[in-house]
């Protein structure tokens, strides 16, 4: 898209940088320069111009777009990066993508999602310009057997992201949700098609909701004593941009590695979870029963001691792990 290249120079330059050097760069014409320079404009960036010498960017604004992203990312990563204004789920549409053959590495990033979705079929809010709500897509074909065990490790992708950009480490609540100051700021849902027959896996897709700009008011009641977001935390403003890009990398850099660095990230995990040694719900279907969190096993997967004292390793797909007194005690 033009106008995410035109920002992308313009960022990169730091200066003013001519319509007709873009336009031979870009491959586009002098007057697309014009009209993305406008739309840039029209989006909130502060854009100068002077006679003979071009354009120079001197304010950018907290988007989320393509562009803006790629601007923190370095520049080798090819794969595409398609951007929704809003949509109704960003892992639906990659879905979509997926099964017409888009290739892995894919991201879709919406700035809003109408109907987002959680773990368990729940509700994830996913207001305009207050969240990071991205998906990647992953067509795996080794390791398959540590596949169950993906949605911890893009756990420690998003933990370290928001380490990088924010400078505070966050906790991991077993297994999928990011918390900070006690609740919970990110939520990771993985979903994967699969052929019956061979065990094939034709996609693997990873959406991580980040809340970034949201007020406590801006959740609903049934919320606001379990969700937080970044800069309501830390008492700053997070760029959603650059945090996006911090998460992009991270994975990118796991997928990379999988599964040969599976210690690396096990050790990770274990530092960082939240309920280990903690007094805990399990609710299980409509079951619910009440055990202590001894700790993480070697598969990701949550040692546990109930009241008789038997013990029990219990996996993400079988029970929800919640505190005795609300979210995370």
């Amino acid at each position: 898209m033009t106008k995410d290249q035109v920002l992308l120079l313009l960022k990169e330059k730091n200066d003013y940088f001519s319509g007709e050097a873009m336009s031979r760069k870009i491959g586009v014409s002098r007057a697309a320069i014009h009209t993305a320079v406008k739309k840039l404009r029209a989006e909130g960036y502060e854009i100068v111009s002077a006679t003979n010498r071009g354009y120079r960017l001197e304010k950018s604004v907290d988007c989320l777009t393509a562009g803006e992203i790629r601007s923190y990312l370095k520049q080798e990563r090819k794969a595409k990066i398609i951007y929704y204004e809003e949509t109704d789920s960003t892992n639906t549409r990659l879905k979509e993508l997926a099964q017409a053959g888009e290739k892995e590495g894919t991201v879709v990033v919406a700035n809003a999602q109408n109907a987002g979705r959680g773990r368990l079929g729940r509700n994830f809010t996913s207001g305009k310009d207050k969240g990071i709500y991205l998906s990647i897509l992953f067509r795996p074909q080794n390791g398959l057997n540590h596949i169950p065990e993906i949605t911890a490790w893009v756990s420690v992708c998003v933990s370290k992201a928001v380490e990088r950009v924010t400078g505070q480490k966050p906790g991991i609540k077993w297994v999928n949700d990011i918390v900070m100051g006690g609740k919970k700021i990110c939520g990771i849902l993985t979903e994967m098609a699969m052929e019956g027959e061979s065990g094939y896996i034709q996609y693997l897709i990873v959406g991580i909701g980040i809340n970034v700009h949201y007020k406590t008011s801006d959740f609903p009641k049934e919320l606001q004593e379990k969700a937080s977001s970044l800069d309501a935390v830390l008492g700053k403003t997070v760029n959603r941009a650059e945090l996006a890009a911090a998460v992009i990398e991270e994975l990118d850099s796991m997928y990379e590695n999988w599964p040969t660095k599976k210690a690396e990230y096990l050790e990770y995990y274990r530092q960082a979870c939240v309920n280990t040694n903690k007094q805990v719900r399990l609710l299980k279907n409509k079951e619910e029963k009440f055990a202590t969190a001894l700790e993480i096993t070697d598969n990701f997967g949550l040692l546990v001691e109930y009241e008789d004292g038997t013990r029990e390793e219990v996996s993400s797909g079988e029970v929800s792990v919640r505190g005795i007194y609300g979210y995370m005690d």
